[in-house]
């Protein structure tokens, strides 16, 4: 992961911890997992839109081919 090890996680959470504090890192943890959700659902949105505009873009087939 990034070539960060444990020993390294370890340092960057302890970091995090004494700039943030234990009691503010519950509400950084939700915000972050709101954000994430937000994008997510953002992304699937716009993919969904992206595909439905593909087919209504597309050329109508002929439904009746009658000679006169």
């Amino acid at each position: 992961m990034f070539g960060l090890g444990t020993w390294e996680l370890l340092l960057i959470l302890l970091i995090i911890l004494v700039i943030f504090g234990a009691g503010k890192l519950p509400e950084i943890g939700g915000s972050l997992g709101k954000a994430l959700k937000n994008f997510k659902s953002s992304t699937k949105d716009a993919a969904g839109k992206d595909d439905n505009s593909t087919d209504s873009n597309s050329t109508p087939t002929k439904t009746d081919d009658k000679k006169d």
